[in-house]
């Protein structure tokens, strides 16, 4: 699986701009919590690669998946090369390391009720998730399992991408995007990378990057990429939230977090 946001030639494909999305549905029985870890995990972790092209409004949307910058090619997920190590957790300092942090975020339970703003949403791919009220949706195509699907907010500065996973596991798709060999979107800077836990198998890749195809120029932006395993179909997902960085405020964090909580894949029924 490729990222949608890497530069071009290389990497994953991301989606272009939303179109009007489905009627909402039953919702995902996830709960997310933060949990503070001290000891830091040595987990080889991976990305997945997946090929994704134009988008369904006919408009040729740009490729949008987890980081890059350009028009619709191979999508790659968001993070730098380097050597396994310790990787801080809740700083915007960037790391080298491709090994998750101690702290642990964790789902499990009733899903908690959603925010003032957000709807639970039934997508034409068939899967229900959790987005802001209001949202655009667009899709790309994908080479592996359902289209990329993008909610965009009015004003095009933030974005909430789900895509299906190549790869066999949330650490095989990481690994894959933070080798070497994957395309990163310009100005990449890896914050943290944090383990999932309580009962759902993932991990979230918290990266910094000046810019991400296709998408506007805003300084930069700030980008949180869950990959997950559904404890519903066993298959890995993907969820993104981009927007422009904020001083002691993660929007995008809360956004991810929420989608994941509320997800149900096609297959299941969920609630």
């Amino acid at each position: 699986m490729t990222d949608p946001d890497a530069p071009g030639g290389a990497g994953w494909s991301v989606p272009g701009p939303p179109t009007s999305g489905a009627p909402d549905a039953g919702r995902r029985r996830m709960v997310w919590g933060v949990l503070g870890g001290a000891a830091a995990v040595g987990v080889a972790v991976a990305l997945v690669l997946s090929l994704v092209v134009g988008d369904d409004s006919g408009g040729g949307g740009a490729d949008d998946r987890a980081g890059g910058t350009g028009t619709s090619t191979a999508q790659m997920s968001p993070s730098p090369a380097g050597e396994p190590g310790t990787v801080p957790t809740e700083s915007f300092q960037s790391s080298e390391s491709s090994e998750p942090s101690g702290s642990s975020e964790s789902p499990g339970g009733e899903a908690s009720p959603l925010p003032e703003g957000f709807e639970l949403h039934q997508d034409a791919e068939g899967f229900t998730i959790a987005r802001p009220t209001g949202w655009e949706r667009e899709t790309v195509s994908s080479q592996h399992g359902f289209d990329v699907v993008n909610y965009r907010s009015p004003d095009g500065f933030r974005r909430l991408q789900v895509y299906e996973i190549a790869e066999s596991s949330p650490e095989e798709s990481f690994e894959l995007y933070l080798s070497e060999d994957t395309p990163k979107p310009d100005g990449f800077q890896r914050v943290e990378m944090v383990r999932l836990d309580a009962g759902v198998e993932g991990l979230r890749l918290e990266y910094l990057a000046d810019s991400l195809r296709g998408e506007p120029e805003v300084g930069s932006w700030h980008v949180q990429d869950v990959r997950f395993r559904s404890p519903d179909d066993g298959k890995v997902y993907a969820v993104a939230a981009y927007g422009a960085p904020t001083d002691g405020v993660d929007p995008e964090l809360e956004l991810a977090l929420l989608a994941v909580e509320h997800f149900c894949p096609p297959s299941a029924t969920c609630g």
